[in-house]
């Protein structure tokens, strides 16, 4: 699955809230989700009738279970569901349900007993359809025409597939799944499998029957029904589909050709060619969870991440999408083929499928310069891993409120660059072939980061097992401090690692050992394994500055002492620009967990236009980082002058790029165009405000007077800048928008208007159905940031949060209030926030207010730093 982390954290800080009782611990009677061992499935035979107007479903199921010991009594998950009957080889069972704990219990008649061996259970039930994005679902939305459609999904993952039919609902329980839906007749029904036939029912309705799926977890089967098209392709004897709401499919040939590429690609790489006779793409149509989702041969995206309009998507949804299908096509293998046993080792599926997705977007778009931008997402996992409340890569998850609350930037993110690290330091060869070595060895079953440690260890000769569990089995971030000495004619490098954190001043001294690659901008390099005692490098010559963390594939920051700083600020240029955007990334995070100057940072960044950077990962690094210290000095008498500096910073780059995209530009170029337009907006570049309001009023009279890729800065302007007119129709345009793209893109616009009472509109029109439900609490957490009044939208929200759940799924419950306070540094939202009781109503919703918590209060001392550092530098460079 693609998750979308809401809470975009600059740092961590310490918070405290009271424990919550702990689930199931895992035991040999027990499987980790609570279920007794003695009992497991093999097989299920599922057919459901669904009623697309009452929105209720009936099932009935045979299930062939394995028992392994006389028992009396057979329990497994439900949710939500109501079982009528059930029977074992004929013999009815007694029923009871606990909705709390997410199971039923089907009792065998007294006296007696199941004896072990193979037997069938069978059950009917009912149970309702609701709207909310998890389980099965429906989906209303409207069709490129403006008519109402309805539409059937399903949503398993985590712990959902219990809501369609009674299971043993656990990704260590892999079974097969044939699979019979009963839908309207006018629908196009699409799983997992092919079709095996289809026979008309009463009432214009149809049985749709799809073939057995091979043994997997129950949390990858998918089903999804309604008035679809398709667009069509092969790659070799697999036959590719991207279905989409009729009328937008012409919109999936973009990712079509993806995903031709990257299926033969995959097929050489893992060395396991793809095992299903199909593999399908579904864009559905607003409201959905996730970003993506990779059930087996059935994806499913939100329309945004996998279709693509070329006269109206942006470039950075072309990338998103080519990414995204990547991403869950690796999960095919990582994932689907070879599981998780549980959901400790989230870890495996996302954290790999997140590197493979960059690894195949370089392979076939080598121009777009994806690796050296993965700066961006290191940054984010190294943001949330310095709180205290982070956690390992491999943890103890007790519960599947638990188990959501795993899908963050830890898992993903770092689980990427952990992934990227031990790729780099053992070689691609060497690593694809324990690749190779851990999918044959464990396809069709359920693996553990042991597992993988193995495969690389047998395939490398080398004991990478040591080195990858300090990263993977305990929290945080190396820090690597470099000392410089000339000794002799020689540079000496002595490294010593600490940790590093933001506010954290009771965190524990960690080590790890760490491959640590240094080396000069002339190519001569070294490589150290870095453990609990100092090393020394030495290096010919004393005059080069050497770089630490060379091509930025480590996971670890670096401290340098003033020596060596002093030297890379000389020869910054002459770095890569993945080294570069390093050193101005672990200059930034120096500054926020107090170890250096801000001054350090910004002497950097100010030197940027005499060198005529021109790097899209080193200006994406510097605009983030000049926005937020924007941000930082908001309402402070020194935030014009700071303005004036950031201009300055920008503006060579503007007269470079333009306004209007050039034919022979680079995609990169393109990419960048937009964030340096907003960035100038946002720091009041009167000439860019007139002519991106000016933009927009055309585009109002004609969609086709502005390229796709100045939509989202020119509306961003606008609504930064509207007035209650504007305002109004920029509101109309999103009513009307087709695809979840415009709604997003047009919503941050109104987003972006610092007016209070246009702010309190926002809020409102967030939760007023024009905005996909899946899409709420980020597009809340959105107007917290850029409206700059956090404070006021979480005091809006708090008001209005009854009628928002109502149509938040379990997982957007958890992340709501934590989503919108996270982005104030007021302490006193952080204790609201903690003492609130949806903060403690499961382990997911602890963690993520602990989290926000965490963030609001490590902010609200950064913030005070960087205004003082920051006036003092602009005195000292007076800059007026």
């Amino acid at each position: 699955m693609l998750a979308l982390p809401v809470l975009a954290l600059l740092a961590g800080g310490a918070a405290h809230a009271a424990p919550i009782a702990a689930g199931h611990a895992s035991s040999p009677e027990l499987t980790p989700g609570g279920l007794p061992t003695t009992v497991v499935p093999a097989a299920y035979r599922i057919s459901v009738d669904t009623d697309m107007k009452a929105l209720v479903l009936s099932g009935h199921e045979d299930i062939d279970l394995t028992v392994t010991q006389p028992v009396g009594q057979i329990i497994l998950n439900q949710a939500g569901l109501k079982l009528e009957s059930a029977s074992v080889d004929g013999t009815a069972l007694r029923i009871s349900q606990d909705e709390a704990a997410q199971t039923a219990t089907l009792s065998v008649p007294v006296p007696g007993q199941l004896p072990a061996g193979r037997h069938v259970l069978s059950i009917r039930y009912t149970g309702p359809i609701p709207q909310t994005p998890n389980g099965i679902y429906y989906d209303d939305y409207r069709d490129p025409k403006g008519r109402k459609k309805r539409m059937l999904v399903t949503q398993f993952e985590v712990a959902d597939a219990r809501r369609m039919f009674p299971s043993w609902d656990e990704p260590g329980l892999k079974a097969t799944y044939q699979l019979s839906v009963r839908v309207p007749r006018a629908y196009t029904a699409v799983s997992n499998m092919p079709v095996t036939s289809v026979t008309k029912a009463a009432g214009r309705t149809k049985y749709v029957n799809f073939a057995t799926t091979p043994r997997m977890s129950s949390y990858l089967l998918a089903v999804v029904a309604g008035d679809l098209g398709a667009v069509h392709g092969k790659a070799g004897d697999t036959p590719i589909n991207v279905y989409a709401p009729s009328g937008e499919q012409k919109n999936g040939e973009y990712a079509l050709g993806a995903a031709t590429d990257i299926l033969p690609y995959y097929n050489q790489y893992f060395g396991v060619p793809y095992p299903l006779p199909k593999l399908d793409l579904l864009a559905i149509p607003g409201n959905y969870e996730a970003g993506a989702m990779e059930n087996w041969g059935a994806m499913t995206f939100i329309d945004d991440a996998v279709l693509f309009d070329p006269s109206r998507s942006s470039p950075e949804t072309r990338e998103w999408v080519y990414l995204v299908v990547a991403h869950e096509m690796a999960h095919q293998w990582s994932g689907d083929l070879v599981t998780m046993g549980w959901w400790n080792d989230i870890w495996l599926n996302e954290g790999f499928a997140s590197w493979m997705e960059t690894k195949a977007t370089n392979h076939f778009n080598p121009g777009w310069e994806i690796w050296p931008r993965q700066h961006s997402d290191r940054e984010a996992a190294m943001a949330l891993d310095a709180q205290s409340t982070t956690h390992p890569i491999q943890q103890t998850i007790h519960d599947v409120s638990e188990a959501s609350s795993a899908f963050d930037r830890i898992s993903y993110q770092k689980g990427e660059q952990v992934i990227r690290m031990v790729e780099n330091w053992l070689g691609e060869d060497r690593f694809r072939d324990g690749m190779r070595d851990y999918m044959k060895a464990h396809a069709y079953g359920n693996a553990t980061s042991d597992d993988l440690w193995a495969a690389l260890s047998h395939a490398s000769g080398q004991d990478i097992g040591a080195v990858a569990r300090s990263f993977v089995e305990q929290p945080g971030i190396p820090q690597v401090n470099v000392a410089r000495r000339c000794v002799a004619g020689e540079t000496v490098l002595t490294l010593t690692q600490g940790r590093f954190t933001i506010h954290d001043p009771h965190a524990a001294a960690l080590k790890w050992k760490v491959p640590v690659i240094a080396g000069t901008a002339g190519g001569d390099v070294h490589k150290i394994l870095l453990g609990k005692a100092p090393s020394t490098l030495r290096i010919a010559g004393c005059d080069h500055a050497i770089k630490i963390n060379l091509g930025e594939n480590g996971y670890y920051r670096t401290r340098y002492d003033a020596a060596s700083l002093a030297l890379l600020q000389k020869e910054f240029a002459s770095f890569g620009p993945a080294d570069r955007a390093n050193i101005l990334g672990d200059e930034f995070a120096m500054f926020q967990s107090g170890q250096a100057s801000l001054k350090d940072y910004l002497s950097l960044v100010a030197n940027l236009p005499a060198t005529q950077e021109a790097d899209i990962a080193v200006w994406q690094d510097t605009i983030s980082h000049l926005q937020a210290l924007d941000v930082m000095m908001t309402g402070t008498p020194a935030q014009g002058r700071f303005h004036d500096f950031a201009r300055s910073i920008l503006q060579g780059q503007m007269q470079r790029l333009g306004w209007d995209v050039r034919a022979d530009e680079p995609f990169t170029d393109t990419l960048l165009r937009p964030k340096v337009i907003d960035a100038l907006g946002q720091f009041g570049d009167r000439a860019i405000i007139i002519e991106a309001q000016g933009r927009f009023e055309k585009y109002l009279k004609s969609s086709k007077s502005l390229p796709a890729s100045l939509i989202d800065p020119v509306a961003t302007i606008a609504g930064r800048e509207a007035d209650g007119k504007t305002y109004d129709q920029i509101e109309n345009v999103i009513r009307k928008a087709p695809d979840t793209e415009q709604k997003l893109r047009f919503f941050g616009a109104l987003a972006a208007s610092h007016d209070t009472a246009l702010t309190r509109r926002t809020v409102a029109f967030a939760y007023s159905g024009s905005i996909p439900n899946g899409r709420i609490v980020r597009s809340l957490a959105v107007v917290a940031r850029e409206s700059g009044h956090p404070d006021e939208v979480w005091n809006i929200v708090l008001e209005n949060q009854d009628d928002i759940r109502k149509l938040l799924a379990p997982w957007s419950q958890e992340k709501l209030l934590p989503a919108v306070a996270g982005e104030t540094v007021n302490p006193d939202i952080a204790k609201a926030l903690l003492s609130n009781p949806s903060s403690t109503s499961s382990r997911g919703s602890l963690i993520s207010a602990r989290q926000a918590a965490d963030k609001i209060l490590s902010n609200a001392e950064i913030y005070a730093r960087a205004r003082t550092q920051l006036t003092e530098w602009m005195q000292e460079k007076n800059i007026k």
